[in-house]
């Protein structure tokens, strides 16, 4: 259906591609993996068309409709979210233009002597939008919509007055309206909620499609993907399974390529000293010639590739008391809407605490609560007895000073550590090489966020406060960081939607529902087993 043949792609002076080859097979879903900067996103360009290779070609069959969603959404607003998703659906989306404003014209008192040509065209259109059954493709707009958290007034919001993280959800809304024939999608779990997440796993999982996909979400990719095509020093390797397969499969054939590198050698070794020890005697000069062809005309086997894997030592945090913070009888509410009314909830020393809850439950608003960037309207919040508390939330990446370097920034943090340490933090975040001299203001917002993460982990505090820390990591940042709070001592109350982290890390869950607030002992994993639910609110 689409195929890679011999592609070479160049960069700069950076080599992305070498004569690389791959396939995407009909109706196939496919994870698309690599370090970042590997080119995975110049793969889908090219396949898109923005791109061309520098060598070799990228087919596709004819009459292959293709939808590519990335993370650029760029301008939208004017139309109605719902609007705006069915226009990715095709000439149905001009004719459903046409519809609103003629009925916005019958409406219109002034156009009175217009009328009889409005509703006369009115009909004609009305006519073709049936025809094209632009009335189920409405309910099938809202349908996804709803599936990725949009209420019903915020359908027919203008999308000009959404966010970008919501923005991405219309676009992202567009291309599964539009069902192509293959399905290109770059990082389609950022900025989801939980419940979103997995609805978009079902509604993929029965995609009848091609689907290529990047993701750096572990447990989505192995949900759905069959296959996965790894960029790996300028190759495309195939490997047949889900993501964990794939690891699996790529660490075993590292050991036996290094296996028989070794073995190889070891065999050089022996040789070249039975050279050097009789090359100056006549009587073995045969044999040494011989043994010295033999090497000349060997095929030298390379050791493995190393993929380069940071890991950081973080530094135990001192102890805290045993109550770390206790929230008495809080009232919380914006306007007319009531968040919390009369909510106790204690968090205990080495207590890791989940939240889950539905979009708008009130996650984000609890740790602005507990952090002190919200005060409540009634009740007490209180911070035990040597509490040292770090809070990370998507907006700690604005207190960032523009002017200074990545590497500047953690100077400035942390003055008395030396020059070695403070890089190998800013390597463990993603910031190698000339990385750590990028000034801050230039940093995409993932970058801000991994060194908000570096600078409050490198000293430290005994109770974390993270809210969707994990949003702009790729999985190995992701893993390193899941290992090293796997390790760490203190107390975390938390909000994620990666459930690798949320199972990895909590040991207590609380859950936001319209009847009320309950706590789970047992983490994650046991909620799942308990309720049956992988979020509140979704039945399996």
């Amino acid at each position: 259906m689409i195929r890679f043949e011999s592609i070479s792609k160049q960069n700069s002076h950076r080599i992305l591609f070498f004569e690389a080859s791959a396939v995407l097979n009909r109706g196939e879903k496919v994870g698309l993996v690599g370090p970042n900067g590997a080119g995975k996103t110049t793969l889908f360009r090219m396949i898109a068309g923005d791109e061309a290779p520098d060598d070799g070609q990228v087919s596709i069959e004819k009459q292959v409709t293709i939808g590519y969603f990335n993370q650029e959404v760029g301008e939208m607003s004017g139309r109605s979210a719902v609007a705006e998703v069915m226009d990715g659906a095709g000439p149905v989306s001009a004719v459903a233009t046409e519809l609103a404003a003629l009925e916005a014209a019958m409406a219109d008192p002034d156009r009175a002597d217009e009328m009889e040509s409005i509703v006369e065209r009115y009909g004609e259109v009305q006519a073709r939008f049936e025809e094209l059954g632009g009335y189920e493709l409405e309910g099938r707009a809202r349908e996804v919509l709803a599936g990725l958290s949009f209420s019903q007034e915020m359908m027919e919001m203008d999308v000009g007055r959404l966010s970008g993280g919501w923005k991405m959800r219309v676009a992202l809304g567009r291309i599964l309206l539009m069902r192509p024939d293959a399905m290109l999608l770059d990082e389609p779990s950022n900025h989801l909620d939980l419940e979103s997440l997995i609805w978009l796993e079902e509604f993929l999982k029965g995609y009848d499609g091609a689907l290529l996909m990047t993701s750096h979400d572990r447990e989505f990719l192995n949900r759905i993907v069959t296959k996965i095509i790894e960029i790996d020093g300028g190759t495309l390797n195939s490997y047949a399974g889900d993501y964990e397969f794939y690891e699996r499969q790529r660490a075993l054939n590292e050991k036996q390529q290094q296996a028989q590198f070794d073995r190889q050698q070891a065999m050089l070794a022996k040789e070249i000293k039975f050279i050097e020890r009789f090359k100056a005697r006549a009587s073995h000069a045969a044999q040494v010639q011989s043994r010295v062809k033999k090497l000349d005309k060997i095929e030298r086997f390379e050791p493995p590739r190393r993929r380069q894997t940071v890991a950081f030592d973080f530094p135990p945090a001192p102890r805290s008391g045993e109550d770390v913070a206790v929230l008495r009888e809080v009232h919380k509410g914006y306007g007319s809407r009531r968040i919390y009314q009369g909510l106790d909830f204690k968090i205990r020393r080495r207590e890791r605490w989940c939240v889950l809850g539905v979009n708008g439950a009130g996650k984000s608003t609890l740790l602005k609560l507990v952090a002190g960037a919200a005060e409540p309207d009634q009740g007490s919040v209180t911070i035990g007895g040597s509490v040292r508390m770090g809070y990370f939330s998507q907006h700690a990446m604005d207190l960032l000073d523009g002017d200074a370097t990545v590497f500047e920034s953690l100077e400035s943090s942390f003055p008395q550590a030396n020059q070695g340490s403070l890089r190998a933090l800013a390597g463990c975040f993603g910031f190698s090489g000339d990385d750590v001299e990028k000034k801050c203001r230039v940093l995409s917002g993932g970058e801000k966020a991994r060194l908000v993460m570096a600078t409050m982990l490198y000293n430290p505090p005994n109770f974390l406060v993270l809210d969707e820390p994990t949003n702009h990591l790729d999985l190995d940042t992701k893993e390193m960081l899941i290992r090293a709070l796997a390790e760490y001592d203190g107390t975390m109350l938390f909000v994620s939607h990666d459930r690798h982290f949320l199972a990895t890390l909590s040991n207590r869950v609380l859950e936001l529902t319209p009847d009320g607030v309950h706590q789970y002992d047992g983490g994650y994993s046991e909620y799942v087993a308990r309720t049956g639910q992988e979020a509140p609110g979704l039945h399996p």
